[in-house]
């Protein structure tokens, strides 16, 4: 079982993240107060020249620009454009320093959300395949992408704007008791109760949220699984039903987003009118104080410069719990990929103990249930060094649950599976998988070439590639093909036929060159003549390896030195093909009647 308490993603393992990246925050910081340094005077130096110049009442600007300019600018025509030219480059300044801010806070994000997307990949790789067969390729596209992207908005988007919005209303607000400490004090008191009735409003929408995001993740889903299946919809023109289906769950989607939205809109919007109340109070109180005080009118309009000026740093704060509910939903849900259980990896023993030139393979007394209906009831059997055995038996009886228990995809209820009287789990599944090649009846391909299909990832020559084509019967199509090996294969094989397909994935096996083989029906769409030839090849490249296969037609099962037949979950009867014909059994009602 996986320590889910381990695995879990906070909040505060995203803040690790983030501060094993010191760099990139420390110089982020640093500009972000650059920048809130640039703007923030900007609102306060043209109003001031309003008394300073207009209303002829000199002071602190005009002194230091007459200290610095030359004469012949010492007018207001000179004052007013030393002030204007001071305010663009300030603001191309902090744009400049926003900017760069913007570029750090979103490579932080990417090596955040990549981190976290590495982690999902390796447990990915260790989920049993019990929690694989619920879970579904779509819901899986979810976490790893728009449960991503969402957390990268957050993080990117919102967080380096949080940083410079809270620097610009810090620097506002020390401006403005400079100014005029009573009228500051006004404005910091209703800011408070402001962000309190916006903090009511978002805890009304954050559920609406989730119940978006779980829509799009069921949208998702059945479109692949939809869109895996087309070719079979259409033969039996069910692709209607299907995608009326897909309709349905597009227009929950679109119910949910339109609630979700709208609300989330209402509620930033009214958090908006509060803010827009206080600036109308503030700017009433700042005439007021203009009256009964000692602010002047350049200072007021400075005043109304900063109501205006902080508009956007206090949206942003007002913003951010909705983009936090949002983001705090998609990690919940990821943290629900991470609480699936993990297939056992325990591996005790050394593999240097096992021959794998010569396994042995035993499956003792094991009994294994899927979905609570019984498979394997006590099954006992072996598979000798460089022998092949066929398994045969009706199908739903468990045939293929017995490779899949060799392979560690899933693990026997009671009893166990040894390989040279090692219980396979001690040795670890993954090195059992290093010795072992299976083909199945649907194998599985990749949109890409033939030869990334057949490579998955090795590396071997094109002669290598060829020969093992030729082996499986396929050189001759692939020839054919307009690039050759480098032909793309289209999702899923789909410009293949099915007995290309099998044949390319009993390529792919050959090319692995494993000491033990499972043939799962990897022939059942291989028409006679070919499958014929292909047996005769591959029966020289079999010779000395274990192999078990797993059939039901009769051609398949003759290539076994001995055959075992499987009934409720137990082996009935054992032998050859002509000593089984000769029995009065299950294997004669089976195949008495077939002639090759």
């Amino acid at each position: 079982m996986p320590n889910f308490a381990q695995d879990k993603l906070q909040w505060r393992y995203i803040k690790d993240l983030a501060w094993k990246q010191k760099k990139f925050l420390v110089l982020a910081n640093l500009l972000a107060i650059f920048a809130a340094l640039c703007a923030v005077p900007i609102p306060l130096l043209l109003p001031l020249l309003v008394d300073e110049v207009l209303l002829d009442q000199p002071a602190q600007a005009v002194n230091l620009m007459q200290s610095v300019l030359p004469s012949a600018w010492q007018q207001p025509i000179g004052y007013i454009a030393c002030i204007l030219l001071t305010t663009l480059l300030l603001r191309l300044a902090a744009l400049l320093f926003n900017a760069g801010q913007a570029r750090l806070f979103a490579q932080l994000a990417q090596n955040i959300i990549f981190a976290i997307r590495q982690r999902l990949l390796q447990r990915l790789q260790r989920i049993s395949m019990a929690e694989y067969e619920t879970l579904g390729s779509g819901t899986v596209t979810t976490h790893l992408v728009t449960d991503m992207n969402t957390l990268d908005q957050f993080i990117g988007e919102t967080l380096s704007r949080l940083l410079v919005s809270v620097l610009t209303l810090a620097g506002t607000a020390s401006i403005l008791f400079w100014m005029h400490w009573q009228l500051a004090l006004l404005i910091l008191v209703f800011n408070p109760f402001v962000v309190f009735l916006t903090i009511k409003l978002g805890k009304k929408v954050r559920h609406l949220k989730r119940l978006e995001n779980d829509s799009t993740a069921i949208f998702t889903q059945a479109l692949s699984e939809s869109l895996d299946a087309i070719h079979e919809l259409r033969a039996s023109n069910r692709q209607a039903y299907f995608f009326q289906g897909l309709t349905d769950k597009a227009r929950t989607i679109r119910d949910r987003t339109t609630a979700s939205q709208w609300r989330t809109n209402l509620a930033s919007r009214l958090s908006g009118l509060l803010f827009q109340f206080g600036i109308d109070i503030f700017r009433a109180a700042a005439m007021l104080t203009v009256l009964f005080s000692d602010l002047s009118i350049g200072q007021m309009l400075a005043v109304f410069s900063y109501l205006w000026f902080i508009i956007g740093p206090v949206e942003q704060l007002l913003n951010l719990q909705y983009a936090y509910y949002a983001a705090d939903g998609a990690l919940a849900r990821v943290n629900q990929l991470l609480a699936k259980t993990d297939e056992p990896q325990t591996p005790t023993l050394p593999l240097s103990i096992i021959n794998w030139q010569q396994p042995l393979i035993r499956f003792e007394q094991v009994s294994f249930q899927y979905a609570n209906q019984p498979l394997l009831n006590n099954l006992s059997f072996s598979i000798n060094p460089g022998e092949t055995v066929a398994l045969v038996g009706a199908s739903g009886g468990g045939k293929s649950t017995i490779a899949q228990l060799l392979l560690g995809l899933y693990q026997p209820d009671s009893g166990r599976i040894t390989l040279n009287q090692q219980p396979i789990a001690a040795l670890g599944y993954s090195a059992i998988r290093q010795h072992i090649a299976m083909v199945m009846q649907q194998p599985a391909l990749f949109n890409s070439s033939v030869r990334d299909n057949l490579l998955l990832g090795r590396q071997a020559t094109d002669s290598d590639c060829w020969q093992a084509l030729r082996i499986a019967q396929l050189a001759d199509t692939v020839e054919q093909m307009p690039e050759q090996l480098d032909t793309l294969i289209g999702r899923s094989g789909i410009k293949l036929s099915g007995g290309q397909k099998q044949r390319l994935a009993i390529a792919r096996m050959i090319m692995s060159n494993p000491e033990m083989i499972i043939l799962d029906e990897a022939t059942s769409a291989v028409d006679t003549l070919t499958e014929q030839a292909l047996h005769q090849q591959l029966s020289q490249f079999l010779q000395g390896k274990t192999t078990l296969i797993i059939a039901h037609r009769l051609s398949a099962v003759l290539q076994a030195d001995r055959v075992l037949v499987l009934a409720d979950g137990q082996i009935v009867q054992q032998g050859t093909h002509q000593q089984l014909l000769q029995e009065p059994g299950l294997y004669q009602q089976l195949y008495g009647s077939l002639q090759l």
